[in-house]
């Protein structure tokens, strides 16, 4: 009988949950719910909010429909691990019970809170302790809810980030991870535990904070109760958790200084490992513990977010490209006109506050049009090489860090599906892309593997991983350059 690792992976928009058959590495099956977006709720604008009961029956959906599936019993499942949406909170009483609805990373209400703290704390104070400033994480949602909603907030026992909230169901245990506490920044990275500096200054005592289990560990085992709801056997160890991006970059077995995994959605995502306790003074980008980060080795991730990526090609396609035809024949069609456009450039930047831009807003636009030779063609390849620009663009703050890029890892999914895209890409970087085949939940069930023993590294867990392709620099790049120095010119101006 096939033995199985289980991993949860808790979005915004879906729950999925994965089976990997721990002989052959495999995923045996996979399933999500709901099946259309989970519902986000916008009481007021820029709120976002979700009910974390809503995710456990989502996972529970999302489970026994693979169970089903593969005809797995309880016990076939010998290890299970966990990633989640990053950044939200989650409030509970001393009996477990949720306070108020998840207050997830996408809501910005807490932005005030995190610039005051910055400014009253010290930029150079923020950023020696948490590398980051206080911004719009955890610990500012936190303060929201003491100043905004004290009845709720006096009844706190315990705050947790959506995967804790997951593992908490699993098995009626609290607990939290250094690379969780890191991203809500109630980590202080030069003392090495939890950051007492903002703790204090919002006035929280340090008991709300979960206990502390390392990442990769048996974390705690599904309960009687659970295990009654689910089907799983009592005593199954949990024995992994982390945030959708650090997961993401696990996935990719992206874990020592200078890999660097990245994702092209709606927008895009570029998440670098460094050895050495750093940051970006002006915050362009954000620094976590990653996945194997401890006391002793640190292994930092360093996030660059660009919100007008994926989207943009989204809108071209609506609105700029010939009806009817779908990305693959977009991306045929901007293989007809040359590097650079011919002169046209396109700043993508039409998503809001752009952070990699010291959170200006330039929006998006076309430079350099002219009426006589510029198509619908020259636009999508304006467009594709401008996301590729800001991704190189971001990346170079990541070096000023001290990350030697060599090698970019990315799903075969989204963007990185475009070749010209990731031709861009690499000629500007001088980085080779290496394309897989890779899934959130399944990163986290080898994780698990990996925190129960099973696996004994993470080379072992992920020596199936399947490489699909890659992208080499081209050898004459000077075209490539010449248009990225142009868009550059045209962003100095801008902002």
């Amino acid at each position: 009988m096939a033995q199985y690792l289980l991993g949860f992976d808790v979005g915004s928009s879906s729950v999925k949950a994965s089976l990997v058959d721990i002989q052959t590495g495999q995923i045996a099956a996979s399933a999500f719910y709901p099946e259309k977006e989970a519902p986000i709720k916008a009481v007021k604008a820029g709120w976002a909010e979700q009910d974390p009961e809503m995710w456990w029956t989502n996972a529970k959906l999302a489970l026994k429909k693979i169970m089903a599936e593969t005809g797995a019993a309880g016990n076939d499942v010998k290890a299970i691990g966990i990633s989640y949406q990053m950044h939200g909170l989650v409030c509970v009483d001393k009996e477990q019970k949720v306070l108020r609805d998840s207050i997830i990373w996408c809501d910005s209400r807490a932005v005030p809170y995190g610039e005051k703290a910055f400014q009253a704390l010290g930029s150079d104070n923020c950023l020696k302790h948490l590398l980051n400033s206080p911004g719009n994480f955890t610990a500012s949602k936190l303060a929201w809810v003491k100043e905004n909603e004290p009845d709720i907030y006096n009844k706190v026992y315990k705050i947790m980030l959506p995967g804790d909230y997951l593992a908490m169901k699993l098995s009626g245990k609290v607990n939290t991870t250094i690379s969780g506490l890191s991203e809500g920044m109630m980590w202080d990275f030069q003392k090495k535990k939890p950051a007492s500096m903002l703790l204090d200054y919002y006035g929280f005592s340090e008991d709300v904070i979960a206990d502390i289990v390392p990442t990769f560990a048996i974390q705690s085992t599904v309960s009687k109760e659970a295990a009654a709801e689910t089907g799983l056997a009592e005593g199954t160890p949990i024995a992994y958790r982390g945030g959708d991006q650090p997961n993401n970059a696990l996935s990719l077995n992206v874990l020592q200084p200078g890999e660097i995994a990245a994702t092209g959605g709606t927008s895009g995502v570029v998440y670098g490992v460094l050895g050495d306790v750093n940051y970006d003074p002006k915050s362009r980008v954000n620094t976590f513990a990653h996945v194997n980060y401890t006391a002793d080795v640190t292994r930092l991730g360093v996030l660059l977010c660009i919100n007008g990526t994926g989207i943009l090609n989204a809108w071209i396609k609506r609105t700029v490209a010939p009806e009817g035809i779908g990305y693959a024949e977009m991306n045929d069609l901007a293989e007809t006109v040359p590097v650079g456009a011919e002169g046209l450039s396109v700043i993508p930047f039409g998503n809001g506050a752009e952070r990699v831009l010291e959170n200006k807003n330039p929006g998006a636009s076309v430079h350099g049009i002219n009426f006589n030779i510029h198509t619908k063609a020259h636009i999508i390849r304006a467009a594709q090489e401008g996301i590729a620009f800001s991704f190189a663009y971001g990346m170079e703050v990541m070096r000023e860090m001290g990350m030697d890029i060599k090698t970019i890892k990315a799903g075969h999914a989204n963007l990185f599906l475009s070749p010209l895209f990731r031709r861009t890409l690499a000629a500007v970087t001088g980085a080779t892309i290496e394309l897989y085949e890779t899934d959130g939940s399944v990163g986290a069930a080898k994780g698990a593997g990996i925190g129960c023993g099973i696996y004994k590294d993470s080379d072992e867990a992920f020596s199936t991983l399947k490489m699909i392709a890659t992208e080499q620099p081209v050898e004459d790049a000077a075209a490539y350059r010449e248009a990225y120095k142009n868009w550059k010119e045209i962003i100095d101006k801008t902002i």
